[in-house]
C-alpha cells in the first residue's frame, strides 16, 4: 500500500520535473514510459540542464541556497550534484532511523558526534587530504580522522594521531569505508585501544565484505550496520538490527530492471526530496535484489554491476555471491578476486592477525571454484596491501 501511495507521489511530482531541461520531454504523468538516465545525462550541459527558467548557479550558490559536489568517479568520470542546503543530513536522518538501534541511540544523543574514515577523495563533504590541522577536518558534529587514500601504507604514527583524535572526540558512532575501518581497526587490536565512548558502527563508500564485517564487530565489540547510498542519490537502504536492508520510501521511489533468474538486477531509483536536482529513473550501477513478503520488503546489495564475474555456463555472479564463499573464512583481512579472459581466477588477499591454513584456503578457493564453475585451480597469493581504484574505492571482484 505505502509503495502504491508512493507511486501516486512520483506522479504528482512530474509536473514540477518537466520544469527542468533535462525531463523538458517527458510525458506528462507517464512516469514509466520515461528513459533510464545515468551519469552522462547528469554531466551533459551541467548545470543548465537543472535549473529553472532564471536560476543561475553562481547566484544560488552565493546566497547559500544550494551545496555543488562530485561524486567519487569509481565507475565513471566525477560528476557534480547539486544539493539544497541541508538536504543532505535531512535525508540521511530519516535513513537512519529504519534502524530501531541506531535510532534510539541517536534519540538519547541529539547532537551525537561521529568520526569518519572514509577516502579522503570520496566527494564535496569529505575531501579533507589536503588540511592537517584537527581543527579544519571537523564539521558541526563529525570529525574527519583519515587524510590517506590508501590505509595499508600508513604509518603507525599516523594510526596513533587517529585514535588519540576519536578517543578526544568522544563519537557517538564511527561511519567507515569498511576497508579503511578495517585496517584501523587491526592496529586498535594490536595496541589494545577501546572507545568506550561509540555505540555501534556505520559502514558505507563501498561494498561491505564478510571479511571487514568480521574484524569490526571482534575489534570494537559494538553492532555494524551496512548504510548503502550514493552522493549523487543520498543514502537509499539502511541495514536493521535483523540484518535487513530496508528502503526509505519518504526519500526514494526504487525499481529493478533487467532482472537475472535469480531476481538480481540493476537498481534504479528516483528521489524525491531533492528539490534542486531530482534524479529520475537514474540507474544506480549497482546490482540489488529485492524480496517482497507478505508484510515487508528487503533488500540485498550484490556489488557494482561491473564488478560481477562469469560462470562457465554464461551466468553472471556478483560481488555478493562471491563474498558470501568467504563466511566462517578466518585468516583475511582484505582481498580481490580476478577472472581473466580464459575465466581462471587469481585471488589475492590481506592476511589478518595469522594468515589461513592450507585447508581453509582450499576450502574457500573450492567453494568460488564450484560457484563460477571453473576447470582450473583458483591461483591464491598473501599481499601486504592491494591498490584502490582513482576514487580512493576497492573492488573486491573484477574481470581482467
Amino acid at each position: 500500500m505505502r509503495e502504491a501511495a508512493q507511486l501516486a507521489r512520483v506522479e504528482k511530482l512530474l509536473p514540477r520535473w518537466r520544469e527542468l531541461p533535462l525531463y523538458h520531454a517527458a510525458p506528462e504523468n507517464k512516469f514509466f514510459r520515461l528513459p533510464l538516465i545515468g551519469k552522462r545525462e547528469l554531466r551533459e550541459n551541467f548545470p543548465n540542464n537543472f535549473l529553472r527558467a532564471g536560476q543561475n548557479l553562481d547566484a544560488l550558490l552565493a546566497d547559500k541556497s544550494v551545496e555543488l559536489e562530485h561524486t567519487s568517479g569509481s565507475s565513471e568520470e566525477r560528476t557534480a550534484v547539486l544539493f539544497g542546503r541541508g538536504w543532505w543530513n535531512e535525508q540521511e536522518a530519516r535513513v537512519l532511523r529504519l534502524n530501531g538501534f541506531v535510532a534510539k541511540t541517536l534519540a538519547e544523543n541529539p547532537r551525537a558526534r561521529r568520526a569518519t574514515l572514509v577516502p579522503p577523495i570520496c566527494n564535496g563533504l569529505v575531501c579533507f587530504s589536503n588540511y592537517t590541522s584537527k581543527s579544519a577536518r571537523t564539521v558541526d558534529t563529525t570529525l574527519f580522522v583519515n587524510q590517506a587514500r590508501i590505509p595499508f601504507l600508513l604509518t603507525d604514527a599516523e594510526l596513533a594521531r587517529m585514535a588519540e583524535e576519536i578517543l578526544e572526540w568522544s563519537p557517538v558512532f564511527l561511519d567507515l569505508d569498511p576497508v579503511h575501518g578495517a585496517w584501523f581497526a587491526l592496529y586498535c587490536e594490536r595496541n589494545r585501544i577501546k572507545f568506550p565512548s561509540v555505540k555501534f558502527i556505520l559502514c558505507s563508500y563501498e561494498f561491505v565484505s564478510v571479511v571487514h564485517r568480521k574484524i569490526l564487530q571482534r575489534v570494537f565489540g559494538v553492532p555494524v550496520f551496512n548504510l548503502y547510498g550514493s552522493t549523487e542519490t543520498g543514502h537509499l537502504l539502511m541495514e536493521n538490527e535483523t540484518g535487513e536492508m530496508k528502503a526509505c520510501l519518504d526519500n526514494v521511489f526504487y525499481e529493478i530492471v533487467e532482472t537475472d533468474e535469480h531476481g538480481v538486477g540493476d537498481l534504479v531509483v528516483t528521489t524525491l526530496t531533492n528539490e534542486i536536482m531530482p534524479l529520475v529513473r537514474y540507474r544506480i550501477g549497482d546490482l540489488v535484489e529485492r524480496r517482497e513478503q507478505p508484510y515487508t520488503t528487503n533488500y540485498s546489495v550484490h556489488g557494482r554491476a561491473r564488478d560481477g564475474l562469469r560462470r562457465r555456463d554464461g551466468r553472471r555472479v556478483t560481488t555478493l555471491e562471491i563474498d558470501r564463499c568467504f563466511g566462517g573464512v578466518n585468516g583475511i583481512a582484505h582481498y580481490q578476486l580476478r577472472q581473466n579472459e580464459a575465466g581462471d581466477g587469481d585471488l589475492q588477499f590481506i592476511p589478518d592477525r595469522e594468515v589461513p591454513g592450507a585447508a581453509e584456503l582450499e576450502c574457500l578457493t573450492g567453494r568460488i571454484e564450484n560457484l563460477l564453475q571453473l576447470k582450473n585451480k583458483i591461483t591464491v597469493s598473501a599481499v601486504e596491501k592491494l591498490p584502490p581504484l582513482t576514487s580512493g574505492k576497492f573492488r573486491l571482484t573484477g574481470r581482467a
